[in-house]
């Protein structure tokens, strides 16, 4: 009888406790390491290991928020992850902390970092991806069309023996021109634009002219930069899709391997962006580009 009252009692509380998953997640992640210090403030990134992959190929994400807001949690590629990519979400200083060119250091010195830092996490640092939304968009443009450019190289960090230089760009909808952003935009476009950019640089880009081509991707393309993958909604009402056309024009200037894929009826980000189609399509030129 005692037997039989304690099976019950088991089933009852079985039965009580909350639904569960047992499912074992395919990869590895390491929070808040630290890649590099400014002025006091630690900087920081989150690391993704696939936990079935060997020596994995190595991808960046760079966030938006109009480079005063956002955080490397809000990392998107956890489907990349799973099909065999490492990834590193990086933080960098927002414009109300610095002003550019202080997000393009951070984000070189941790490129450095990682390259440094691959044998110790284990995945392929020769070929490195980089990836990024909006603002985010705008500094991963900036990066690979800057490979080896002194000027905005900085020092941060304790790999300087190491190379900035990123072989594979996907830009989602970032600014590249700072100099025709402002006259291209929509009413709600300036309300965002304006007060974003004179944050960033200090000033208006037209009143802060060297500095703000200095920050444009298209016044940097030249005919060594990466291959570059642009996806751009054709209803984006923050950033004009003639942003991307601007890049892209430049890249077939130069006969640089460019692909643009439009969203029709996109607006700035949404869930459209990373479903499955566009991952394959991400997928696939990250492939291309990083592995043998």
């Amino acid at each position: 009888m005692r037997n039989r009252c304690s099976l019950s009692l088991f089933l009852l509380l079985l039965l009580s406790v909350p639904e569960r998953s047992f499912a074992v997640e395919s990869f590895q992640q390491f929070n808040d390491i630290q890649y590099a210090t400014a002025d006091n403030h630690r900087l920081l990134l989150d690391l993704y290991l696939p936990k079935v992959k060997q020596q994995p190929p190595l991808l960046v994400w760079i966030h938006g928020g109009a480079w005063r807001a956002g955080s490397k949690a809000n990392m998107p590629l956890i489907d990349l992850v799973k099909q065999g990519f490492a990834v590193a979400s990086v933080d960098y200083r927002l414009s109300p902390v610095a002003k550019f060119p202080a997000q393009i250091y951070d984000i070189k010195a941790a490129i450095r970092f990682l390259r440094g830092s691959a044998e110790m996490y284990g995945y392929n640092a020769d070929k490195i991806g980089i990836l990024g939304s909006s603002a985010g968009g705008h500094l991963v443009a900036l990066m690979g069309v800057t490979n080896g450019n002194q000027q905005l190289e900085g020092d941060l960090g304790d790999f300087d023996n190491q190379s900035s230089s990123v072989q594979a760009i996907v830009d989602y909808f970032g600014p590249t021109n700072f100099m025709t952003i402002l006259p291209q935009s929509t009413p709600h476009g300036l309300s965002v634009r304006i007060p974003a950019l004179e944050l960033l640089l200090g000033d208006r880009p037209e009143k802060k002219a060297d500095l703000a081509r200095l920050a444009s991707p298209v016044f940097h393309v030249d005919d060594q930069d990466p291959p570059l993958l642009i996806i751009h909604g054709d209803q984006d009402p923050q950033v004009p899709i003639n942003q991307s056309h601007e890049l892209q024009g430049k890249y077939e200037q130069y006969q640089r391997d460019v692909t643009f894929k439009v969203i029709h009826g996109g607006a700035h980000g949404g869930p459209e962006f990373f479903d499955k189609e566009r991952m394959q399509l991400v997928e696939k030129f990250l492939r291309k580009h990083l592995t043998p």
